[in-house]
């Protein structure tokens, strides 16, 4: 054997060699131990190193970049990813755009969000021209990660359901299960818990079949903010405590703040203000020394809130404030948006009355630009395209492999009797048919649910009018001028109750029978703290119980406003509203009563667009939920003159439900 012969066989034993403990390195990371995964790249990095093979280290930079991100230390994995490139630049090696997508990786979990996008986008675009799927799968998903922090849920979604797609297509289970615990967060965001429950089990399912500890870990972490969501705080903590066991076991400090400020979270909600700040107080310092903008944000918006929970109003203060900063200078919406609701309510209690307005309006004005209908709609629009992406493909396929069958089944049967043939290929025939006719129908159900979705939006929020807003605007502004600051603080105090508890009945399909009674109760007490012009009431009758009833919100409130407006015209006697809810057999009745002039003489006074529009809408509104709820739902307005009372009735049958059938 020639010098040259032996060098090559020891090379190519070295290389081998070090191949085999670089998979050997891979295998440790994916079952979460870092340090012993960390050791094998370490060897095998020498050894390609010793024989200078730069695509093996190339890799291995990669592979220990890959390791410190998911162990919590960005700044290495950025340092390994940035060798792994120049080495990648030079050879011309193909694995470029997967090292790009870790680095863009790494600045997102640093917070830095523009250098995140540019590299993502430059290994999007890489993958793409390579038509490497896969690694265009890896940058949609984590391009969603980054507009998902930023607050743009739709463009988010629109690149999890793309990633999913192509993931689905490829059989890629690890990156179908980050896209299923992606998609469930956005769900979670959107306040669709069914869904979001559903993509983290799924998402759960895949990450324990391959024993991948992290990715077990961040599925409990959501799944656990699912139940607070519900209010099942007990479940919430199991399965946080459980997430936080392995994180701290696989030692991935960059998903441990995230789970220690969920934990706070609870504990705040649970009024255990000490465990809620021994939490957050943790995940603060994992935070600094992770460098994550994102998780440090939340748990000083987390110490805020225990703070000022316990009336601690200046340390409160400075934790308000350092999340308001981080969250501005990074461009996290949504943690701008709470900063801005703890500082006004501080200073509320402070007694800064202008500095309170002023974070009350940021956050009515971020709230509204997270979760204004457009975002719903467009959320809606995405899952609709691709359950009918989805089922195109699945048509696509089952026509294909009929058509093969055809085909087979003529080249088999050419030898038998003629009506053979036609007999099967009519029985293909409609088959092909009844898929079509299954498959149109599919396509009309989710344009209806997604048709119902848009409408019953736009019916919610056509309730709340601009008359009253400006109205009330307007007694407010007349009592500020005035100087009546105990009477305006009061009238300002029950409008901004009145809009949030409206807001928040809006955004639910159903809601508790005993909130919509707090919210008529306070649209009526509104409009008659400034002049005392009716006296009105409430009744609700046994066996009723309002704590264990849903109804569908924003049913009363539009003919409460009808008979303050139009039933008292020129009527100087004493004005009454009586409401009043009963049930009769099995149905729900809800009737609005006045002593005003009377619906025919309502008449002659409106117009005829104007006085229809609640009744309209309303008319619409039962319906769609008398289809949804399978329960009748109805109204009816009669003129009182007919009883020989004054004023106008309306009798509404509201579909209901249970808390337990709920």
């Amino acid at each position: 054997m020639t010098e040259s012969e032996a060098l090559s066989n020891a090379i190519g034993f070295k290389k081998g060699l070090a191949r085999s403990i670089y998979i050997r390195g891979i295998t440790e990371a994916i079952q979460s131990d870092f340090k012993q995964a960390l050791q094998f790249y370490d060897e095998a990095l020498g050894l390609y190193e010793n024989i200078g093979f730069k695509k093996g280290i190339a890799n291995c930079y990669n592979a220990k970049g890959i390791t410190y991100r998911n162990k919590g230390e960005p700044r290495n994995a950025i340092a390994n990813f940035k060798k792994a490139i120049s080495i990648e630049e030079v050879i011309e090696s193909d694995n470029l755009s997967a090292s790009l997508l870790n680095l863009g990786t790494a600045y997102e979990e640093l917070g830095d969000f523009d250098e995140a996008i540019s590299y993502l986008k430059e290994a999007l675009s890489m993958a793409e021209a390579n038509q490497n799927e896969q690694r265009v799968s890896y940058s949609l998903n984590n391009l969603g990660n980054v507009y998902m922090q930023l607050g743009n849920y739709p463009l988010a979604q629109e690149h999890f359901q793309k990633s999913l797609y192509t993931n689905e297509r490829l059989g890629d289970s690890i990156s179908m299960a980050s896209n299923l615990g992606n998609i469930g967060s956005i769900y979670n965001i959107q306040n669709d818990l069914d869904k979001a429950m559903q993509s983290f089990v799924r998402s759960l399912g895949i990450y324990e079949r391959i024993n991948s500890q992290q990715g077990i870990s961040n599925t409990l972490n959501g799944i656990g903010t699912i139940y607070e969501e519900m209010g099942d705080y007990s479940s919430a903590l199991t399965n946080y405590i459980e997430a936080l066991q392995i994180s701290k076991q696989i030692e991935s400090n960059s998903e441990i703040p995230y789970i220690l400020n969920n934990i706070g979270s609870t504990y705040l909600k649970l009024k255990d203000y000490k465990l809620a700040n021994q939490y957050y107080s943790e995940s603060e310092i994992i935070s600094l020394e992770n460098e994550s903008k994102e998780t440090l944000s939340g748990a000083y918006i987390g110490l805020s809130r225990t703070l000022s929970n316990q009336k601690e109003y200046g340390p409160a203060l400075s934790h308000a404030l350092k999340a308001q900063e981080i969250s501005k200078s990074s461009g996290f919406l949504n943690y701008q948006k709470e900063a801005s609701e703890i500082l006004a309510k501080i200073y509320e209690a402070l007694g800064n009355y202008k500095k309170a307005l002023e974070n009350h309006r940021q956050f009515k004005l971020l709230n509204d630009s997270l979760f204004n209908q457009e975002n719903v709609k467009k959320i809606a629009q995405l899952e609709y395209e691709y359950k009918y992406k989805q089922a195109l493909d699945s048509a696509n396929i089952r026509e294909l492999k009929l058509t093969k069958t055809v085909l087979d089944t003529s080249q088999d049967l050419a030898k038998t009797r003629q009506y053979y043939l036609w007999a099967i290929i009519g029985i293909l025939l409609i088959s092909l048919m009844l898929g079509a006719i299954i498959f149109i129908e599919k396509l009309k159900n989710e344009k209806t649910k997604t048709k119902n979705i848009i409408v019953e939006q736009k019916l919610l929020r056509s309730q709340m009018t601009p008359h009253f807003i400006f109205n009330s605007l307007s007694i407010l502004q007349g009592m500020i001028l005035n100087k009546e600051e105990i009477k305006s603080v009061n009238y300002l105090s029950k409008f901004s109750k009145l809009l949030r508890i409206i807001l928040e009945n809006s955004r639910d399909k159903l809601v508790l029978l005993s909130k919509e009674i707090l919210a008529v109760e306070n649209y009526l007490s509104l409009h008659n703290l400034e002049d005392n012009q009716f006296n009105f009431s409430i009744i609700v009758e046994q066996p009723i119980d309002p704590k264990s009833i849903l109804i569908p919100p924003m049913l009363i409130q539009p003919f409460v406003e009808n008979a303050i407006e139009h039933a008292f015209v020129g009527q100087v006697e004493e004005n009454k509203i009586e409401i009043s809810l009963k049930y009769e057999g099995e149905q729900l009745i809800c009737t609005i009563a006045d002593n005003g002039i009377g619906i025919d003489s309502q008449q002659e006074i409106c117009s005829n667009s104007k006085k229809s529009l609640a009744t309209t809408i309303t008319s619409e509104r039962l319906t769609i939920l008398s289809k949804d709820f399978k329960m009748k739902g109805d109204m009816m307005i009669e003129d009182r003159s007919k009883y020989h009372e004054k004023g106008t009735m309306v009798t509404l049958i509201i579909p209901y439900k249970t808390t337990q059938k709920a």
